[in-house]
């Protein structure tokens, strides 16, 4: 019986595995890409019980483990130190061109403004990015932040989607844009550096894929892969930031980097996992802070918890064009490029299924 046990669970595992490769939008296949960690570790708890269990179950569950390990592992190294990392670390100095900026996604039930306001104090960064903040929230940060983050744009909405950002520095041209659901929004803006220099700032928060959500992952890529093609079309200095429901080396957040040669700064250092605070086991990185090759890493960490589901995260970023070509940019073929132009216009042109 143990052996039949075992050697079910191993099949089981291998069997996610594929699933998470299909190209399909369809939620339950897209969700099979979100616990790798998780995935390879009952993999490895599998393949060392293998000697416990009786031919031929065992050569099957040790096939089974091991080839799960090896795609699982092809996916989740690059976010360890095993690693190169793929944003080179800033030299001192420099602090007019460094921009720290912290993200939250605040969990719109929560009440803890005090304990997200007390971190923003502590941590004092350039730009406070808030997501699920709805009228609450924003009356809330609006009296903690508006004397030392004067500039902001305010989005609050009660379905999960407001959105908050507050900057010490000077915002250019702020746009609040809804780039393929009507219900979702994104912010667009340039940011002035104290060296005077203007950088562009995405805010996003698409939809995810999930059961009382979305049945598909379409509309998520489509935004994601939309911003994407806009950073392809004009290239510039530019971050993203948000809580993309999506995890670091998901299929579509890969195709995002190769289209938009966005760099992750968590490459080579760490997987930074922000979901879910309250379920150790269960934690991977849904919250991004991605930057082109225009910037070096000076700092990134994730905070304490203060009541979200959701940990928050701080990064802080050089802006030097002169180490550019220090970077290795992503770049996208032909085929990836006519993928995420299908997607893009098939986003925009269906309904949403829930």
């Amino acid at each position: 019986m143990l052996s039949v046990i075992i050697a079910t669970l191993a099949i089981l595992l291998l069997g996610i595995t594929i699933l998470a490769r299909l190209p399909f939008h369809w939620w339950w296949i897209r969700s099979c890409e979100f616990p790798r960690l998780q995935i390879a570790t009952l993999a490895l708890l599998t393949l060392l019980l293998a000697p416990l269990t009786e031919a031929p179950w065992r050569w099957m569950i040790v096939a089974s483990s091991l080839a799960t390990l090896v795609v699982q592992a092809c996916y989740i190294l690059p976010w360890t130190r095993l690693w190169p990392v793929q944003v080179q670390r800033s030299e001192p100095g420099h602090d007019d061109r460094c921009i720290r900026l912290l993200v939250a996604n605040v969990l719109t039930p929560n009440r803890n403004a005090e304990g997200l306001v007390d971190l923003i104090h502590a941590h004092q960064p350039d730009i406070v990015l808030t997501l699920e903040s709805d009228d609450w929230w924003g009356r809330q940060l609006d009296a903690a932040l508006a004397n030392q983050w004067p500039h902001a744009v305010r989005i609050p909405q009660d379905n999960l989607y407001g959105m908050h950002l507050y900057s010490r520095l000077p915002l250019v041209s702020p746009q609040v844009e809804r780039l393929i659901q009507d219900d979702i929004p994104s912010i667009s803006t340039g940011v002035t550096l104290p060296c005077g220099d203007d950088i562009q700032l995405y805010a996003v928060h698409p939809r995810p894929p999930a059961p009382n959500e979305s049945e598909e992952s379409l509309w998520r890529d489509a935004e994601l892969l939309l911003i994407g093609k806009r950073i392809h079309d004009a290239p510039a200095p530019t971050l993203v930031a948000g809580d993309l429901n999506d995890v670091a080396w998901s299929r579509t957040t890969r195709l995002f980097c190769r289209i938009s040669g966005m760099l992750d700064p968590r490459r080579g250092r760490g997987m930074f996992s922000t979901f879910h605070a309250h379920y150790p086991l269960l934690r991977w990185p849904l919250d991004h802070v991605f930057s082109s090759e225009h910037f070096t890493l000076r700092d990134m960490r994730r905070l304490p918890g203060f009541g979200s589901d959701h940990f928050p995260i701080l990064t802080t970023l050089c802006y030097r064009p002169s180490r550019a070509d220090e970077h290795e940019t992503p770049e996208a073929d032909r085929d990836e490029h006519h993928e995420a132009h299908s997607t893009i216009r098939e986003g925009k042109e269906r309904e949403q299924e829930t």
